[in-house]
């Protein structure tokens, strides 16, 4: 077997996952969310908010995360065995900050959220970089949006997601020019229910520290796998095109040769 056919029935599986229909559990849990949510003081999802919203901005209009160029000249199993490190080492760091914060009680648990998506999108940043994509174009920092949304989604709202990732070569080009359309709202509040289960036990004292750890661990490791099917399932799509002189990379040419 092939690398190429490996990951293509890793594919399979991952997108069976996303489309299948919301079980019971999953129902279920939605509803415990947003009871829980009811509890969580405004303070708590203010913050929340504030961060989200300002790291979108900081993705499609700053330079923060556009240090990294477009690898060349690899093929697509090392680029992936690269990404694969990256992302041990992000979930390394993800790990030792939700500890630190963990540690320091509610207040430093609070500043946990802005660093780790800080974290997040850095590593999405890095792992575009390996696959060949310059970031430097905004229609590639929306799909590293896309990325973060269809991981920290709710089912139904990850299958809509998808569907807008398939085919995002083709689609691209067609992109609106004006990046204010981009719903930002949508993003946050999935975001934000997705991740105040696992990590509002980082607020409680003596477990602070493990539970964060575990939480920011785990939530990375989630990111990083939903990056990969991402660029995998553009690298399969039979639409694929270039997007720009810029955004042209070996690692949609490899697809020719």
């Amino acid at each position: 077997m092939t690398y190429e056919q490996k990951i293509k029935s890793e594919m399979d599986f991952w997108r069976f996952k996303i489309l299948q229909k919301p079980s019971l559990l999953s129902k279920m849990t939605d509803k415990v969310q947003k009871k829980i949510n009811s509890y969580i003081p405004d303070k708590v999802h203010n913050a929340i908010t504030v961060a989200i919203k300002q790291m979108v901005k900081g993705v499609l209009f700053g330079s923060t995360f556009t240090t990294s160029k477009p690898v060349i000249d690899l093929t697509l199993m090392h680029r992936e065995a690269l990404i694969k490190q990256k992302i041990t080492n992000y979930k390394k760091t993800g790990a030792a900050e939700g500890g630190i914060t963990g540690a320091g009680g509610f207040l430093m648990s609070l500043a946990d959220f802005p660093l780790l998506l800080g974290i997040k999108m850095k590593m999405l940043f890095d792992i575009a970089a390996v696959y060949g994509y310059d970031v430097k174009d905004y229609r590639e920092r929306l799909f590293i949006l896309h990325i973060f949304q269809l991981a920290f989604s709710s089912k139904e709202e990850s299958k809509n997601v998808y569907l807008k990732m398939q085919d995002w070569d083709n689609k691209a080009h067609q992109l609106p020019t004006n990046i204010d359309e981009f719903d930002w709202l949508t993003f946050q509040q999935q975001y934000r229910d997705y991740i105040d289960l696992a990590k509002l036990a980082q607020m409680l004292p003596f477990v602070g520290a493990a539970v964060g750890a575990v939480a920011n661990y785990k939530l990375i490791e989630k990111l990083g796998k939903t990056a990969m099917m991402s660029y995998r399932m553009r690298y399969f799509s039979p639409q694929s095109i270039v997007l720009s002189h810029e955004s042209t990379s070996d690692f949609r040419l490899e697809k020719g040769n």
